[in-house]
């Protein structure tokens, strides 16, 4: 969705909104309609440049990426350290 290159499904991190937040599904379990990015803040910043989320999820409003980046702080945590 950011970076636009192509890869494997499970080394994407997918996307739900729910009420005006986008969550990240981990367990690929959540329903409606989903995105996905590759889990990385270059990724996501990419994302939010091109304006993705709200035509990836047909929505009017703003939406809320806190959670998103949130997790993804947290998993380059885990990389680096």
């Amino acid at each position: 969705m950011g970076c636009r290159v192509r890869t494997v499904s499970s080394e994407l991190l997918r996307l739900v909104a729910v009420e005006g937040v986008i969550v990240p599904d981990l367990r690929r379990r959540l329903p409606g309609r989903g995105a996905s990015l590759h889990p990385t803040p270059r990724c996501l910043e990419l994302a939010e440049r091109r304006r993705a989320f709200p035509r990836a999820f047909r929505a009017g409003e703003t939406l809320d990426l806190s959670l998103v980046r949130s997790h993804l702080e947290e998993l380059q945590a885990e990389r680096t350290g």
